[in-house]
């Protein structure tokens, strides 16, 4: 049976206020306005390389909210799945974010307290809802933003797999909103659930207490519950402006490491939302590809390292310029300087 999305995910969409260029969040004047949330930037790019992907949030019913419904059309992905808060203390969480320049580390100041997502409820929705995709994608930030979030994406996960989609999960640990252990008890009753699994090598370590190398880390998470595939990225900081970004995907079906060189020296312009990229490439791969790990690993670092050099939350891309970064990673002649 044909489903209606490819893809659908469950998250807080923000406002994001920026200082323009490397102005300080203290002393600017000005502030740049744009649309961000972890698991809509995950669900982007997979939406412009070409899939049905949508959206499942609760919006304020201002004009706010008007802003950002506009913005996800514009990204491709549909709102059908977005419902609003009429109360009149609806609101939409913000967030400001400093670009950095070494010595100085990008700064980030939340104000996303009592926004309306956290009312988000599995009676806001239809139950044909959990019949409508292939597969559906959430993180630790929405199981972490409040209890009622929680119940909400736990409850949802169960579903959507009760019929038959794949559940996928980005562990995507944030210390301001949960401690390690608080993720751990939280996130492992959720893991028998999760087919494809994005977890980080430091973050294993420091959120599951993992020990070993990345590779036996990897596996073990498929050892103690039924994952199919883990991705874990890699990124080296050599300064705010330069990263080096790879990553390994395991398949638990192979008994097999996916990996390639990774993008050296980076020109980063702007690393949120790289991460989050990743995610949408691998996905986009494993969807569009079926079994083809080592191609849903190339487009997920290909991916990640354009959104580095684009500024804002969400990628901006197609498939005809993601192939074309793939190919020129792999060459080994020479690279045209421009496109034309």
């Amino acid at each position: 049976m044909k489903k209606e999305f490819d893809l659908v995910s469950l998250g807080e969409l923000m406002l994001r206020l920026s200082p323009p260029d490397n102005e300080r969040i203290t002393r600017g004047d000005t502030l740049l306005k744009q649309v961000g949330g972890a698991e809509m930037n995950a669900i982007t790019g997979t939406a412009m390389l070409g899939l049905r992907c949508g959206i499942i949030s609760k919006l304020p019913a201002n004009d706010l909210g008007t802003y950002v419904k506009n913005r996800v059309r514009l990204c491709g992905v549909s709102d059908d799945y977005l419902v609003y808060d009429e109360d009149k203390d609806a609101r939409l969480g913000v967030y400001y974010y400093e670009n950095g320049a070494y010595p100085r580390k990008p700064r980030i100041v939340y104000d996303r307290k009592n926004a309306s997502i956290n009312k988000i409820d599995v009676e806001d929705y239809d139950d044909t809802l959990y019949a409508s995709a292939r597969c559906f994608h959430t993180s630790g930030i929405t199981l972490a933003l409040s209890p009622q979030c929680r119940k909400t994406a736990i409850e949802m996960i169960k579903r959507f797999k009760a019929q038959g989609a794949l559940i996928s999960f980005d562990v995507n640990f944030r210390g301001n909103l949960w401690t390690g252990p608080e993720a751990k008890e939280c996130i492992e009753q959720i893991l028998p659930y999760v087919d494809i699994f994005f977890c980080s090598e430091e973050t294993a370590r420091l959120t599951f207490l993992k020990e070993g190398d990345v590779k036996s880390i990897m596996k073990s998470f498929t050892q103690d519950y039924p994952i199919s595939i883990v991705a874990s990225t890699q990124r080296v900081v050599h300064s705010p402006k330069r990263h080096t970004f790879g990553s390994v995907i395991y398949s638990a079906k192979e008994d097999r490491y996916y990996e390639e060189a990774p993008y050296a020296d980076i020109e980063v312009v702007d690393r949120i939302g790289s991460g989050d990229a990743y995610i949408s490439g691998v996905l986009y791969g494993l969807l569009a590809h079926e079994g083809d790990y080592q191609r849903a690993l190339e487009y997920g670092n290909a991916t990640s390292a354009l959104k580095n050099t684009i500024p804002g939350d969400l990628l901006s891309t197609d498939l005809k310029e993601i192939d074309g970064i793939i190919r020129e990673h792999k060459s080994t002649g020479r690279v045209a300087e421009m496109d034309r």
